[in-house]
């Protein structure tokens, strides 16, 4: 059991820091903007007091960490994913890893982000209140397909 929590742990951890290789390359190479995780960090806070749903995370009282909290909440959850789809899963996925039941898992994950998350943060369902929408939720879906290979691939690594 113990073995089987530090798979997904590592699972976990292993997507996550793809996914943010990923954010990275899409910065230096395709222009776009840097990943900010200070207004998540503002929205945890918050969240943490019993506040979900915001206007606007800007606006709300700032939080001093929140750029710390930001990206610790990001790596907590991308953990706590891991753990949740190695219990989903069973121990039979890590002796043969396919990548299929991890991109299901991945693209389910989109969810937290655009039913919770962002319209927390006010930026709408699935960021409606954003001036391109569907470029963001095409660039969510994208980045968490990502997030998939970074399942199957550390679960391959770690056999």
């Amino acid at each position: 059991m113990i073995e089987f929590l530090w798979r997904g742990i590592l699972i976990g951890i292993g997507a996550t820091v793809l996914m943010d290789i990923w954010a990275l390359v899409l910065h230096r190479v395709f222009g776009q903007p840097k990943a900010n995780w200070a207004p998540g960090g503002r929205w945890f806070w918050h969240l943490s007091r019993g506040k979900v749903f915001h206007e606007s995370i800007a606006a709300a009282e700032p939080y001093h960490h929140e750029l710390a909290l930001g990206w610790t909440g990001h790596d907590a959850i991308g953990i706590v994913y891991g753990v949740i789809f190695a219990w989903i899963v069973g121990p039979g996925w890590f002796v043969s890893p396919t990548f299929v039941p991890a991109w299901i898992f991945g693209i389910v994950t989109v969810g937290a982000g655009w039913f919770l998350f962002q319209p927390g943060m006010g930026l709408g369902w699935a960021v409606s209140k954003t001036p391109r929408p569907n470029k963001v939720r095409f660039l969510n879906l994208v980045a968490h397909t990502v997030f998939a290979l970074g399942f199957y691939g550390t679960a391959s690594l770690i056999g």
